[in-house]
Parts: structure tokens; sequence; C-alpha cells
């Protein structure tokens, strides 16, 4: 049986054992400990520091052990602390005292650090899958309303006409710099440590290489002190994960604005909305909520985690359990709330005529006027203080800019020519044909390369 307290006399308190111990949530790691336990031993076994036989009997034990977990017929022990020493006591009494061989040339500190950046690695690629899936809901949203008309707002004031399309297209893009922090990541994960022992290495004749290909890592780890102390890796996955949940919380705040009636520029699908205890009329858009508050808790994990971390002394302390429960809610909370949004986003449902009716506004083409001051020869700056003077009057007399005779413009600048009036909403969107702009012309080419992306992306699958 596993016993890690050979040199003490006294046994643990009761409240110190329910205290240090992990398992009540790292055991969500049994399926990467068996996996590298059973690499480790076929490497023990080939290099003749067990015999192959040996090996083979514990890897078999690992393989019933395995599915015993599975099928949920598995008792964890808070006295056996954590997954290791779970799996380790439980093989014990599946094939006895060889289990104790299991353990050669490892400790449980490399075996942890294993274990993490085997857990890391899937939800890497989870976390892409699912960020891409994202992808295309705001890209088919897009698509299925690629001519609708919104005002476009700066300081959440109407400032200038855009297309719909452009502006969930800005979405699209901090996706993709998501979905790439998350791809380059994975290089700093994919090392594998087994073999650094507690942390100066072990004086068995181990292959690590052979243990590395056995469990797809690209390279091993070169410093057994840095291996087993190493977090830097959720210190990244927790960073990247931030920064995608405040994307989403952005996204968030303007579906819970737009879904209002004050706004009513969209409207949430009933099965992503939910209704009042009290107020039957409501239709509350509680899943953008949730995503906008559960952001705070993920900001929370990754401070938390870096607080662990800081000033800690080489090579590996206690406190290192404590990267785990934070560590897995924050990959629990944004796989879920992507998931979730994306659904939520697929199924929104667009107001046009409300977002035209908004985008219509007085004065949202002031910055138009002024452009057609400059194209006169006069300088910009001079520009904004006539149209903002013009604005001003316009307010004060209670009209709109399309309201104003030609007499009316003529007072501020003779510059102005009938052609002024002939200003509007589309020729606004249509001239800004830059690279980037919202112009029609750039938001099609625009869609056509984040769709081709994604098909490419669905064909390599």
């Amino acid at each position: 049986m596993s016993d890690t307290r050979g040199r003490f006399e006294k046994e643990m308190n009761e409240k110190v054992e329910t205290y240090q111990a992990s398992i009540f949530f790292d055991r969500r790691l049994f399926v990467y400990d068996i996996y590298g336990s059973i690499a480790h031993a076929k490497m023990l076994g080939k290099q003749g520091i067990i015999t192959e036989q040996e090996a083979e009997l514990i890897v078999n034990g690992l393989q019933m052990v395995r599915e015993e977990i599975e099928k949920g017929e598995f008792e964890f022990k808070k006295e056996l602390e954590d997954i290791h020493l779970n799996i380790e006591n439980r093989l014990f009494e599946k094939i006895g005292d060889l289990a104790g061989k299991l353990h050669t040339a490892r400790s449980r500190n490399d075996q942890v650090a294993l274990d993490m950046r085997l857990y890391v690695k899937g939800a890497i690629v989870i976390a892409i899958d699912m960020l891409i899936e994202m992808e295309r809901a705001v890209v088919g949203l897009a698509e299925d309303n690629v001519d609708v008309v919104i005002p476009g707002y700066t300081h959440l004031q109407r400032a200038q006409p855009i297309l719909l399309a452009h502006h969930l297209l800005a979405y699209y893009e901090m996706l993709e710099r998501d979905v790439s922090r998350f791809q380059d990541m994975m290089k700093h994960v994919d090392v594998m440590p087994l073999g650094s022992g507690a942390l100066a290495g072990v004086p068995y004749p181990i292959d690590r290489e052979f243990v590395a290909k056995e469990l797809g890592f690209s390279s091993i780890s070169r410093n057994s002190i840095d291996a087993v102390s190493d977090r830097d890796f959720l210190v990244e996955y927790s960073s990247a994960a931030a920064v995608a949940m405040m994307h989403l919380s952005r996204f968030a705040e303007e579906i819970i604005l737009w879904s209002s009636q004050e706004f009513g520029f969209i409207e949430i699908d009933d099965a992503y909305a939910t209704g009042s205890s009290i107020m039957p009329q409501k239709k509350n858009p509680d899943v953008a909520e949730l995503a906008r508050g559960k952001t705070g808790r993920v900001y929370g994990n990754l401070i938390g985690l870096l607080t662990t971390l800081k000033s800690l002394p080489l090579a590996y302390n206690k406190d290192l359990q404590e990267d785990k429960e934070g560590f897995f809610d924050t990959v629990d909370t944004l796989l879920s709330t992507v998931e979730v949004f994306a659904g939520m986003v697929s199924t929104l449902t667009v107001n046009a005529d409300r977002t035209r009716s908004a985008a219509d506004s007085p004065y949202i083409l002031a910055t138009d006027v002024a452009d057609y001051l400059v194209g006169r020869g006069v300088p910009f700056r001079e520009a904004h203080q006539i149209v903002g003077n013009l604005v001003k009057y316009a307010v004060d007399k209670n009209k709109s800019l399309n309201e104003l005779s030609i007499e009316e413009y003529q007072n501020f600048s003779s510059l102005f020519e009938k052609d002024i009036c002939d200003i509007s909403v589309e020729k606004s969107i249509n001239g800004r044909n830059v690279p980037g702009g919202t112009a029609p012309e750039q938001v099609e080419a625009a869609l056509k390369l984040a769709r081709e992306r994604l098909n490419g992306r669905e064909k390599r699958g």
C-alpha cells in the first residue's frame, strides 16, 4: 500500500488531513495520471529497470483502475491526499507489492507537472475548437444581415453610420486573436517534465524521449528544477482565457443594451433568455449577463494564480497545490461560456427597421459634412469648427442637418452648394471604401476571407 509517512511517529491530525488533501478537485486528472503512469511503466520495462513482464502487469492493473473510475466504481479517499496516491493505492490492491515499482525513477513533483501539462494540452485544443464555433456564429449572423445599417458608437453616443456586419466582424477579429493566443501557447505546454524527479533528476538509465513520444510531447524539459516548479503554462492559459472572456463581456454588454426596449435592435431567442418571477412581461438577457459577470471570476482566478507563484522559491512547494482549483474553474467557465454564447449569437434576430431608424439620427452625418468642406480645400480643423457651429445652430432650431436649407448652410460657409443636400447614410457608408472600412465592398471582402478561413479549418478538422 502507498505510504509517505515512513519517518513519522504520529498519525496526521484529521483536520490537517482534510486541509491538505487535493483529491476533492484533482481527481479530474485521473485519466492523465494513468496515461502518464502507463508510459512510465513501459519505459521502465524497456530500459530493464523493471522486467518487461512486471511492466505489462503494472500497465494491465492501471487499465483496470481506469475502467473502475470511468464506471464510477472507484472510491476516492481523502486520507490518500491526491489522485496519484489514490490510483497507486488501488493498484496495490489489484496487483500487490509489484505496484510499488511503478514509482521508481519519478516523484509526485514531476508526476503532477506531467498531469497538468497533459490536461492543459487538451484544454487548449477544446478552447480553440469552441472559439472557432463562436467565430462561425458571429460570421453567420453578419452574413444573414449583410445590408443592415446601424449607428456606430463612440462613448455610447451615435457617431457615424456603419453596417452591422462590419460591427460584428470586429468581434470576429477579437476571436481570431484569441484563437491565435491559444495556438501560440501550445509550444510552451508541449514539454515533457517526467524524469525530473523531485527536483534533481533521477539516478536510473531512463529514456525520457521514449516517454515523450508515447505521450505525444514534442520535446522534453531541459532543467529538472524548472520542470517541477514551472506553472507559466497555467498563467498563459489563464491570461488568454481572461482576454477571451473580456471580449465576450464586451459583446455581452452590447447584446444586453441592444435587446432592451430603449434600443430594440435585436431580440434574443426564447431558448437563451429567462423570465421574471414577478413581472410577466420580462424577457431577461441572462446568458449575456452571466457571461459578463463570469468574466470577473476568470480575472480573479488569474490574479490568484499569479499571487500564489509570486516570490515562491525553487523548487516544488505545497503552495503549488493551489494552482488547480482556480485553474479548473477558469477552464470550465471559459468553455461553458463560449459554448452557450455561440448558441445565443447564432439565434439572435435583428430588427433592421429599428437599427436603420437609429442610424438616421439628426446629426450622425456631421463628419461627412466636414469632409465635404475638406474636399473643397478647407483644412479639416477649420471644417470641424464650421460644422460644429452648424450643428449648434441646427440644435437650437430643433432641425436635423437634412432639414436645413442651402441658404442656412451657406450662412456658415460659402463653399456649401446644393449637392450638400445629397449627403445620405448610404453615401456615408459607401464612401468609406478603404481596407478595413465599413463600405459594402470592404465588408463583403472581409466576410469572404473570414468564411474561407473557417471553411479551411473545417476541412483540416
